[in-house]
């Protein structure tokens, strides 16, 4: 019915061009955030992500990813959320790679069904990493005795004040093991016969557009205007849906306002600061 309005509309007012909605995701995917650090998140993506596949007529939905990582949970949340969208709609996704789209940011690629980077992007690091540091001769050292009282024998695992126990690693590794089974069946039920037969693609390696493509990590080489343009011709356009702002224009999760609130303020920009320096060392991996 709506094509049969548009057709008796005269073509000088007829819209030009498909409008493709563009959702971009950049940053480390971290389950909180703050009003100084705002992460990728279910909670802060989703928004978007139900406003770009709400487009009635665009026929494909673009995601630019631009992630290093970081919290697997999160990244299965948002990979499952737009395939769900997608779904749902009956859209094709089309995910674009920035600089880099790897560990729980391929995951999220993984979502599209097509998956372009450029050449120089990094993308891969299919792996699972813990990392931590250790204190307890810090402890001895300045004189401090640590005391701490439990209800099961294994509540202090892994407790960075205390020696390391071959049973914890052994644990700790168990788990990273089920995790890293997980993103392998998700990429062999994503990428298909597309994978290469290649045992370096699931060891945690990291590659660029060029060999990602070589090993079916990647569909192609591109960019999301060159693309779009060059399958719904030069009068498609893009829009970027962008995330809820404040009355400000902020567009920060959380801001507080009114008096009292020095603490809560505080409190946000130490956790910004840890987040910030987390986020930092996930880039660094990738040499960004």
């Amino acid at each position: 019915m709506a094509g049969f309005w548009k057709r008796l509309v005269p073509k000088r007012f007829r819209k030009k061009g498909v409008t493709i909605p563009v959702v971009r995701l950049h940053g480390a995917i971290m389950a909180g955030g703050s009003q100084f650090k705002q992460t990728l998140n279910l909670a802060t993506v989703a928004p978007m992500l139900d406003k770009a596949f709400a487009h009635k007529e665009a026929p494909v939905v673009a995601i630019a990813i631009n992630s290093p990582g970081g919290s697997p949970v999160q990244s299965r949340l948002i990979f499952q959320r737009i395939r769900a969208l997608a779904e749902e709609k009956d859209k094709k996704v089309l995910v674009f790679v920035e600089d880099v789209a790897a560990s729980g940011g391929y995951m999220i690629a993984l979502a599209g069904d097509e998956i372009f980077a450029d050449p120089t992007s990094i993308v891969g690091s299919i792996g699972v990493v813990s990392g931590g540091f250790g204190f307890p001769e810090l402890l001895r050292k300045i004189g401090v005795e640590r005391r701490v009282y439990t209800a099961g024998e294994n509540k202090m695992i892994l407790d960075p004040f205390q020696p390391e126990k071959e049973g914890d690693i052994e644990y700790l590794k168990s788990l990273q093991l089920e995790i890293h089974k997980v993103f392998i069946d998700m990429v062999k039920m994503r990428r298909g016969e597309r994978l290469a037969d290649d045992a370096t693609i699931f060891s945690g390696l990291f590659w660029s557009g060029l060999r990602g493509l070589d090993l079916g990590l990647i569909d192609g080489l591109g960019e999301v205007r060159e693309v779009v343009k060059r399958r719904y011709g030069k009068d498609a356009k893009l829009e970027l849906i962008g995330s809820a702002r404040t009355l400000f224009g902020r567009r920060v999760p959380g801001v507080v306002f009114g008096e009292g609130k020095s603490a809560e303020i505080a409190a946000g920009a130490a956790t910004g600061l840890a987040a910030s320096l987390e986020e930092r060392a996930l880039w660094a991996r990738y040499g960004l």
